[in-house]
């Protein structure tokens, strides 16, 4: 099992930007996909991006995409989100997971390790 760290989340302005981290614990990170959700009051989790195991691949959803940015640092066993743009919908608990498989992407199913997550607010 990976523990798995979120820190970064804050309270912003419309329009702008944040950089979330996850840090892992244990040897078998750099083995994994690495997947960024998001959860809003009242709202199921819904799948914001994820990176292959490598961090050749990368997958958005359609509502971050051309604002977010997904990257990991092997070395470090750590996965970024770059957040610039940021818009009232984006608030939400931020969560990190770590895939089943070298490259999963956006379902909840292909994680099964899970952060505690970072609050994310942005004021309009």
């Amino acid at each position: 099992q990976v523990q798995l760290v979120e820190s970064g989340g804050d309270l912003v302005q419309a329009g702008g930007s944040l950089r979330l981290s996850c840090a892992a614990s244990g040897r078998t990170f750099s083995s994994y996909a690495m997947g960024w959700f998001r959860q809003a009051p009242g709202k199921e989790r819904e799948f914001v991006a994820s990176i292959s195991w490598s961090g050749a691949t990368t997958y958005y959803a359609d509502s971050v995409k051309g604002r977010f940015t997904i990257s990991r640092d092997n070395a470090k066993n750590t996965v970024y989100l770059q957040m610039n743009s940021l818009k009232p919908e984006d608030t939400a608990v931020y969560y990190c997971a770590r895939g089943t498989s070298r490259r999963s992407r956006g379902a909840t199913n292909e994680y099964d390790d899970w952060g505690q997550g970072t609050q994310v607010s942005v004021s309009s």
